[in-house]
């Protein structure tokens, strides 16, 4: 998480410009490095005109020789005076990517055949970059888009993954559940949807958020249904308490975790297989945090239950300009964060290093996580399992556990489909690149792009047309996003400020919130949203479209160089990334369906015979 993205930090910090003396040896190979030019000490990629010699792996009757080391790599000369002329010749040659220690650079390859090793003279790790083209393709491999046409508030949603650590350990659910007014009181209705969406950040390993997306919609909707059942019997209000809401979600969190921590120990203790120790603790022993957002078609409202620092931001058209406010439903849940520092303190009163460098213990950054039992267990039962199974030995700060806890904090906001709200619910890798303004204003900007293909089509009927209602103003020059203002419990949002800032003369739009640890890594300039052109639009998924443009956006050497990295070196750069963004709406026809997005859809999703999503109704 953070702790990777600070290390990255301090080391991209360091100067690009370096003096290095070239071999002058008789038996050293011709050195095919003209000189670097354009090295920019405030770029994340530094940009080394550097020419590697290639040369394809052909049949010959000299095979070793064909296999012999041909990457005559960069050799970084004396700080540049002025622009480097490079001449390839007539060979052809493509983009390479450098890997040092500390920062990457780009340069070519010359030859259209392989290298014949993947190192260069001074160690370093080289690679052929991607082509924009792959790059697009493996920033759309994992791209799924739905559209509903349930008429119950919803029209659509975008999920997209990328991985940096492999196999990536981040994980999603999404599920639509009819419940019939014999459950929920729907007035008049026969019956209403209970939609969720939940994004997963392992950590540790992946076992964790694989347990979460397996059954934790399923223990919501269990808590959801007693509660609203007992609810029933009242027949002056058959509707249950936000209170009760808000704790039925509580609970299903609470009891997971009891779950996958304390009964998983209670099995072993009951049958103490070695056998079986490794399946039944790995939930327990790795961890994730977790992102839950529960929308309820009868009344409307939008409960987001967040355990960790996965981050969920709504976005809400202000009618008088066409822009979107930025509002987060959701804090994060680390040891930075003062409120969290203050509730484990106030737990674990007089233990000093409860909390230190913003890590519980000092090592885990999450306050609130599934899993994480080590932070969780007495001593006792850590010793027991370490001395029969396996297992590490208890942190020595440890005096009174449990220290993390799975228990979400719940908001909630009333949710007008008809104003074109949308929800943008992602880990936390995105938001190390993006602040919520920006996040906003890129999913504005893809609306309005929508919007201007689906008038030019011809046929009223696409698919972009069928969801997509006029929602907004046009804003060209800029992101169509307004600083976010406070919103209450009804959804309503004070904007007062932003006027009062209006009249005083003042930039409304103006960042005045901390840049994301990664804009800080990559010394990206600071520039409010409404001036930002660093912006591309060029994806049908609008997940996608926000990974492209957090990855670099108009910087295509930058986008393909992150995507080129392979784990574990991109880590130090970007974390997984899973994004979902679901649009509030009235759609136009309701068939009841929920259907695969095709033409923002890359991998193929299983269907019933009717067209239906399978096991999502």
């Amino acid at each position: 998480m953070r702790r990777a993205a600070l290390f990255a930090l301090r080391s991209a910090r360091r100067s690009a410009f370096r003096k290095l003396v070239s071999k002058s040896s008789p038996f050293a190979p011709p050195n095919h490095v003209v000189a670097s030019a354009n090295a920019h000490s405030s770029s994340l990629v530094r940009r080394y005109k550097h020419l590697l010699k290639s040369q394809p792996l052909s049949v010959s009757a000299q095979p070793r020789r064909a296999l012999s080391t041909t990457a005559d790599t960069a050799q970084p000369t004396a700080e540049p005076t002025g622009p480097a002329s490079v001449t390839a010749g007539p060979e052809p040659y493509r983009k390479a990517l450098v890997v040092d220690n500390d920062q990457f650079f780009t340069g070519s390859i010359v030859g259209d055949g392989p290298l014949a090793k993947d190192t260069d003279d001074y160690g370093r790790k080289v690679l052929e970059m991607m082509t924009p083209e792959q790059a697009t393709e493996r920033l759309r491999k994992n791209e799924q888009s739905f559209l509903v046409g349930r008429g119950r508030g919803v029209v659509r949603y975008d999920m997209v993954q990328l991985p940096s650590n492999d196999p990536i350990e981040d994980d999603h659910a999404e599920k639509i559940v009819e419940v019939p007014n014999t459950v929920a009181a729907t007035e008049g209705s026969t019956s209403s949807d209970w939609m969720f969406w939940g994004v997963f950040d392992g950590h540790s390993g992946w076992t964790t958020s694989a347990k979460l997306r397996q059954v934790l919609i399923s223990f919501a909707a269990r808590e959801l249904n007693r509660t609203y059942k007992a609810a029933l019997s009242d027949a002056k209000s058959p509707f249950p308490s936000p209170a009760a809401i808000d704790q039925a979600l509580k609970s299903a969190f609470v009891k997971l975790d009891n779950e996958i921590c304390l009964d998983s120990v209670n099995k072993l203790s009951k049958n103490p297989s070695k056998r079986l120790a490794a399946e039944i603790l790995a939930p327990a022993l790795s961890g994730s945090c977790a992102l839950l957002s529960f929308y309820d078609s009868q009344s409307k409202t939008l409960r987001v239950a967040c355990t960790g620092d996965s981050r969920a931001v709504l976005g809400r058209r202000n009618p008088q300009t066409g822009k979107w406010f930025a509002t987060p439903l959701s804090e994060d849940q680390t040891g930075s964060n003062p409120n969290e520092e203050a509730r484990m303190r106030a737990e674990h009163p007089g233990e000093e290093y409860v909390i230190r460098a913003g890590r519980v213990l000092g090592n885990l950054e999450p306050t609130r996580a599934f899993g994480d039992a080590f932070y969780k267990w007495s001593r006792e039962t850590q010793d027991r399992i370490k001395k029969n199974f396996f297992g590490r030995t208890p942190h020595q700060l440890l005096k009174t556990p449990p220290y993390v806890t799975a228990e979400p904090v719940v908001s909630s906001t009333k949710i007008n489909p008809s104003d074109g709200d949308f929800l943008v619910m992602a880990t936390d890798g995105l938001w190390e690149m993006l602040t919520n303004e920006e996040v906003v204003g890129l999913v504005g900007q893809w609306i309005e792009h929508q919007n201007k293909l689906a008038s030019s089509k011809a046929s009223p009927g696409s698919n972009t047309a069928a969801w997509l209602t006029s929602w907004f103003k046009s804003s060209p020059g800029g992101l169509p996003v307004e600083k976010g203002g406070n919103m209450d419990k009804t959804g309503r949002i004070d904007t007062s400020y932003n006027q009062k800032d209006a009249k005083d003369g003042k930039d409304s739009n103006a960042n005045n919130v901390e840049k994301p640890i990664r804009q800080q890594q990559w010394d990206i300039p600071a520039s409010p949203p409404s001036t930002s052109n660093r912006f591309v639009v060029e994806d049908k998924n609008c997940a996608t479209h926000l990974i492209r443009n957090a990855l670099g956006g108009k910087d295509r050497d930058m986008v393909c160089a992150l995507l080129t990295l392979p784990s574990p070196y991109s880590r130090r750069y970007r974390d997984d990334l899973t994004v979902q963004v679901i649009f509030f709406g009235e759609a136009g026809e309701a068939d009841g369906k929920v259907v695969i997005n095709d033409e923002a859809t890359a991998r193929q999703v299983q269907k019933t015979e009717d067209g239906q999503l399978k096991a999502k109704l």
